[in-house]
């Protein structure tokens, strides 16, 4: 019997990627967080790079530390994945493919107040994933990726309850979606 070759072993890995991702596992959406880290960076750098203002100064300092946080989850999160013996996504197509974030070059001419609202956003966005990838991991029995993933939620609600203190704004304005019927009664 002969070994796989290195394609035949990627092919498989892509396949057994395709099948997690269609009926997620722990694994599978922690990939769509690892992909959102690697968005986000991007991201991160371009309001850095062009926020403009009489606050530029603090939120460049802000948006550095971002940045040295994102590169630590990114890191962190792919070597857990490894120790959890699944297969972190490791190309940028992969990457970019199973990111639920979006990318716009004109973004970067948007006000300060603007760049800082969609970070939070995009905070929001990747709870989504962490919550799912939780609950999965809890039922997989994956305990050490659980209890990462909850230590990232709690950082990801940090960040998001300072940047909306910037703009004026209590942790959860404008995400948590009111249910105004309610009061139509």
């Amino acid at each position: 019997m002969s070994e796989l070759t290195i394609e035949d072993q990627y092919a498989a890995e892509l396949k057994q990627s395709d099948i997690d991702h269609h009926t997620p596992t722990a694994g599978a959406m922690t990939n769509h967080i690892l992909s959102n880290l690697l968005v986000e960076y991007v991201k991160l750098n371009q309001v850095k790079w062009y926020v403009k203002g009489a606050n530029a100064f603090g939120l460049r300092s802000e948006y550095a530390r971002l940045l040295a946080l994102n590169t630590k989850n990114f890191a962190d999160l792919a070597e857990l994945l490894l120790d959890e013996n699944q297969k972190p996504s490791s190309t940028t197509a992969e990457l970019t493919k199973y990111s639920m974030l979006e990318e716009n070059g004109a973004f970067k001419y948007n006000d300060a107040n603007t760049l800082v609202a969609a970070t939070i956003q995009d905070f929001d966005t990747e709870n989504l994933f962490v919550d799912r990838a939780i609950k999965l991991a809890e039922k997989e029995e994956r305990p050490a990726l659980a209890a990462w993933l909850v230590g990232y939620r709690g950082g990801n609600n940090r960040n998001i309850r300072q940047l909306q203190a910037f703009l004026g704004n209590d942790a959860r304005t404008g995400l948590d979606e009111e249910d105004d019927d309610d009061d139509e009664d």
